[in-house]
């Protein structure tokens, strides 16, 4: 009977594979594909960021320098368009679109995170077929629902009112965040709930104190979507509203005219009105990027 033996395996060779270095060879490729992704990504970049740096300096020139063809960039430049703004009475505008945006995306928050729960943590009967249901609500075109939608608002009386496109965008917006909520709830581990649940936390609890810190980023990038599509909506608001409720989208309509020059106060006024979507989106954007890479990876 021949002894058993065992190879052990030198630790420099492992030490050595550890310390491999590619090629020469392969460092240069690596590098020269990182360069050119890089010079890419910027120049993409440069291109989507051009129209908003050309509207961004146009918002500060006057009208004739705003007509000039090639536009002149590095015209003189002036607040005038901007105090035109609020002479013109922008401030009721941006109130309604803060309203409506802000208490939409509460009241989607408030239906969507329990409606998630019950759909990934304890998932009810048929629960994909809610899923598809509530999927198949956005299969619908927007403007083939006007009609009905228009009827039914003109019956209730409800036309020029704010908290009538509150609802309208809550209902919009609602099918999304349950679907993106739900996808972060499957993310957390089942573990820690029950643990809370063994130390004698109910259901709100474990909702309030165990799952909403974890998905954090979720919601965060769920509230800055759905308010970025309650701030950015159009149709709805120019349908429904006259003069009480009208939003910020429908007062960039009044600068599109086919008399006189009003291209660099349409400029003013588009800059003005994307400022609250840009803070909001700088001031979550780490949340932001963690919250949509939170469900990419199981």
């Amino acid at each position: 009977m021949s002894a058993q033996t065992t190879e052990t395996p030198k630790s420099g060779t492992i030490l050595n594979r550890r310390k491999k270095k590619p090629a020469q060879g392969e460092g240069d490729l690596a590098e020269t594909g990182g360069f050119v992704w890089t010079t890419t990504a910027w120049v993409l970049t440069l291109i989507f960021f051009a129209p908003v740096a050309w509207m961004f300096l146009t918002s500060f020139h006057s009208e004739a320098d705003a007509a000039t063809n090639p536009p002149t960039l590095l015209a003189g430049f002036t607040l005038d368009n901007y105090s035109a703004l609020f002479d013109r009475g922008v401030g009721p505008f941006l109130i309604n679109s803060a309203t409506a945006s802000i208490v939409s995306t509460l009241l989607v928050l408030a239906l969507a995170i329990p409606a998630a729960y019950a759909l990934s943590i304890k998932p009810v009967e048929k629960w994909t077929d809610v899923m598809f249901f509530f999927l198949s609500t956005k299969f619908l075109p927007s403007i083939a629902a006007l009609l009905p939608i228009y009827l039914l608002v003109q019956k209730i009386g409800g036309l020029d009112n704010i908290w009538i496109l509150v609802v309208l965008y809550t209902a919009m917006n609602l099918p999304i965040a349950i679907w993106m909520l739900q996808s972060f709830l499957a993310e957390v581990p089942k573990e820690i709930m029950e643990a809370a649940e063994v130390d004698g936390a109910g259901t709100l609890r474990v909702i309030w104190s165990v799952i909403v810190p974890i998905i954090t980023p979720g919601i965060a990038a769920t509230s800055l979507i759905c308010f970025i599509f309650s701030w950015n909506e159009f149709l709805l608001a120019k349908s429904l509203t006259a003069v009480a409720a009208s939003t910020s989208p429908v007062f960039l309509v009044g600068f599109i005219t086919s008399e006189g020059l009003f291209l660099a106060k349409l400029c003013a006024a588009a800059t003005l009105v994307s400022l609250p979507v840009l803070i909001a989106g700088f001031a979550a954007q780490d949340k932001l990027v963690r919250g949509l890479s939170l469900g990419a990876v199981k």
